[in-house]
């Protein structure tokens, strides 16, 4: 088996055991492969052993990645998991599958203008910012439920859910107990009739504190493919 191979083995290990420490079914839990900064072939090479979603941070090279690997297009899902302006949602609606980072109406009812009309609905996370980050994308949790309801009434778009990426915390029970804003504000979603079944929450180092949060989505690149340079 390859290095990748390998290392994604490792992380669905841990997987399961975040799972079975937190009372979850695993199968609830979807791995999200960030291969933003890492090339096509080490996307093919995780695809090989078994992969099938992969998020990207920068559209040019996200778009470009996707079309190096046409051949593969059927049997792989591509998630924008990165901060988007409004001059890149036309190539993201017409390449991926998912949008993980919505935090303005405005740049939703571009993405749905734009969604060429024989893809399926672009599947949308809004994105929360959790600890008031002043430098951080995301909408407040005050504001979020009113953001999803007007883009769950958009054409071409299907909202999914919520994503966040809190600040590092020191601890399982500090990392855990930031998620766990996200998850109830992914909750008062559902209160309030919207069907959504994704909280995108987790990466490689506190994926963990995330599963026991409630994520439904772990979002890791450093333990699969590696350091960033």
């Amino acid at each position: 088996m390859t290095m990748i191979g390998d290392k994604l083995q490792q992380v669905r290990a841990r997987i399961v055991t975040a799972c079975t420490a937190a009372g979850r079914d695993p199968a609830s839990v979807r791995l999200l492969a960030v291969s933003k900064t890492f090339p096509a072939e080490a996307v093919r090479v995780a695809r090989a052993a078994g992969q099938i979603a992969f998020g990207e941070n920068y559209v040019q090279e996200g778009v470009a990645k996707i079309e190096a690997l046409s051949d593969l297009r059927a049997g792989l899902e591509w998630h924008c998991i990165g901060p988007l302006q409004s001059n890149k949602t036309r190539p993201v609606a017409a390449h991926f599958d998912w949008v993980h980072s919505i935090d303005r109406l405005k740049i939703a009812e571009r993405l749905a203008e734009q969604r060429p009309a024989e893809l399926p609905p672009l599947q949308i996370c809004l994105q929360v910012n959790v600890d008031a980050g002043a430098n951080k994308s995301g909408v407040s949790p005050g504001e979020t439920l009113a953001l999803a309801r007007a883009v769950a009434a958009l054409p071409r778009l299907r909202l999914r859910g919520l994503m966040a990426i809190p600040e590092p915390a020191p601890d399982f029970e500090a990392q855990r107990a930031l998620f766990l804003r996200a998850a109830a504000v992914f909750e008062e979603m559902r209160g309030a009739g919207l069907e959504v079944d994704t909280l995108s929450l987790g990466m490689s180092a506190d994926l963990e504190a995330a599963i026991a949060a409630g994520s439904t989505m772990v979002r890791i690149g450093t333990a699969i493919f590696g350091g960033r340079g």
